[in-house]
């Protein structure tokens, strides 16, 4: 049985979640004199324990490094049941969260993305638009380092990168040529990786093991581009805390949080006002257990939506081989070129949507999908994996489509019955199934990146029309919106149902689009945060966090 230890001072802000969104919340809310603790129930990571300086890389990536919390399988992860999903979600707990592990594609949503009801007739409009949420990109990207070229077309214009843009290196140029051929769109792809030393952090020395982890310290994982301003400014960061449960007051507002130790003692952080940012698996999961007779569907819940919507983003690959030697083992792990031109809504087509295409290195010997689910046995193993590796090996780079996939209520984060994590918590279950649009999007998009492969001069091209390990991008379990009983928080991410609680991570996005969301989901938790600091002096907040009801 856990213990309750003594309440530690109340705070101003509690954050649940250091990750993206709770890292840009924790530095300007600190720099900005607020009394914060944010609690993670991961560690702190030191970069020398990443492996992809050293020779075990590839064999690490298949266990402690994994993204699938389900295979790494450590005390700070949780178990997900997947059974009814499509999709395995991809994550990491730790300060700095998923920034630890992801490939540090930085993109911005384009304007009819936020527009899809109007101008598709399917989904929701979002409560503001691109041009509301522009100047917070571009702060962004000055925020987090982005190299990258300025002027791609299928944007409206905008600020330079701060960053000149990473080589495109022989894949690139390899992939551009097949693109030339066809007249179709390509771009240097903005990465949140420094082409040169920025803000201490180092100048990419291209590994290519940006998905394990960075040993350079150069990847903008928000560890190191806002930690240490939210901490240099009094933010009390508490690690190993497993958030059970969010609190509230007797008017049912929320007044903190009960979290249990890796020493398995429990304990109770009190706070005046609350943000949440576990990601949109995590957030619905804490939403739904915290029950109380002021909110007996779970916390924020009255329209019911807590947990539907869920989006992933079902990812493709198309693998191609060619005779010419192309370096691909060379990083970054980040997309080396991007291209647009499926991207928006042909009807003749039919469906709507499109999906981003990027272009990623081949990686090591056992190739960049190692640590995703690999190949057969037989395949890649034995004498065949001697041939298959003298065949692919620098040779060899894929064209990746992610793929948007449309809000649906039937898609959604539930708490499973039997399965729990390291400490009772009932753990998420998933049910996420591919719509018929998404079928008809997937099978267009490969067959044209297929075609781009060949035009690119491919040996042998192979795809793989769905990723099972590929839900990096978890969206849409808390949408937000105007209208209190179609969305769980307010366009500044306040819930409806509880005014003291914000959410600010992937949780509230209203669609997917078709691109890497980290960019979007800081860019909405800078924009929500400056707006509650602008307006403290009116938020409402608990009276007295420490009284609990429960």
């Amino acid at each position: 049985m856990a213990r309750m230890q003594r309440s530690r001072e109340p705070a101003d802000v509690l954050i649940i979640g250091a990750g993206a969104s709770g890292s840009v919340a924790a530095a300007h809310l600190a720099t900005a004199g607020v009394d914060v603790v944010c609690l993670e129930q991961g560690p702190h990571v030191d970069n020398a324990e990443f492996y992809g300086d050293k020779p075990e890389w590839e064999l690490m990536a298949q266990k402690r490094w994994h993204p699938n919390p389900n295979v790494r399988d450590l005390e700070t992860d949780y178990p997900i049941n997947t059974g009814a999903s499509d999709v395995n979600p991809l994550m990491y707990s730790a300060v700095g969260g998923s920034t630890i592990l992801y490939a540090a594609h930085w993109q911005r949503f384009m304007p009819s993305d936020f527009r899809v009801r109007t101008l598709d007739g399917v989904a929701s409009d979002w409560p503001f638009t691109y041009e509301d949420l522009e100047p917070y990109y571009t702060r962004m990207e000055v925020e987090m380092g982005v190299s990258g070229l300025a002027g791609d077309p299928a944007y409206p214009p905008h600020a330079e990168y701060p960053l000149p843009p990473m080589p495109i290196g022989r894949i690139g140029m390899k992939a551009a040529e097949g693109m030339n051929k066809l007249g179709w769109h390509w771009w240097p792809g903005p990465n949140a990786i420094p082409s040169r030393d920025y803000r201490g952090r180092n100048q990419c020395v291209r590994y290519g093991t940006c998905l394990t982890g960075c040993p350079h310290k150069a990847k903008a994982s928000t560890d190191h581009t806002h930690w240490p301003t939210a901490l240099e400014n009094g933010t009390r960061l508490v690690t190993g805390a497993r958030v059970r449960e969010i609190t509230v007051d007797a008017q049912g507002l929320a007044n903190g949080a009960t979290y249990i130790d890796r020493n398995g003692r429990e304990a109770h952080q009190k706070a005046g006002m609350v943000i949440v940012c576990c990601n949109g698996v995590g957030t619905p999961r804490l939403l739904l257990l915290s029950i109380s007779k002021h909110h007996p569907d779970g916390l924020a819940n009255s329209s019911g939506l807590v947990g539907r919507n869920l989006m992933m983003h079902p990812y493709a690959a198309i693998s191609g081989v060619f005779d010419d030697p192309l370096e691909s083992w060379l990083g970054p792990a980040g997309q080396s070129i991007q291209s647009m031109q499926f991207y928006e809504t042909d009807d003749s087509r039919g469906f709507v949507r499109g999906a981003k295409w990027n272009v990623m290195p081949g990686g090591g010997p056992l190739g960049l999908r190692a640590a995703y689910g690999g190949k057969a046995l037989d395949e890649a193993w034995g004498s065949n994996l001697h041939r298959n590796t003298k065949r692919v090996f620098g040779h060899s780079f894929e064209w990746g489509i992610i793929a948007e996939d449309l809000p649906d209520e039937d898609n959604r984060v539930l708490l499973d019955p039997e399965l729990t994590d390291s400490d009772g918590i009932p753990a998420p279950r998933l049910v996420y199934r591919n719509s018929e649009n998404t079928e008809r999007l997937l099978d267009f998009h490969v067959a044209r990146a297929e075609e781009a492969m060949d035009a690119a001069g491919a040996a042998s091209v192979s795809s793989t029309r769905l990723m099972r390990d590929c839900g990096w991008h978890l969206m849409g379990t808390a949408r937000m919106g105007n209208d209190p009983a179609r969305s769980v928080v307010d366009p500044y991410g306040r819930c409806h149902d509880v005014p003291n609680l914000y959410i600010y991570d992937g949780s509230v996005f209203v669609t997917s689009s078709g691109f890497n969301p980290t960019g979007t989901i800081t860019a909405i938790a800078l924009r929500s945060v400056e707006h509650l600091i602008e307006n403290r002096g009116h938020a409402k907040v608990a009276c007295n966090p420490s009284k609990v009801v429960t």
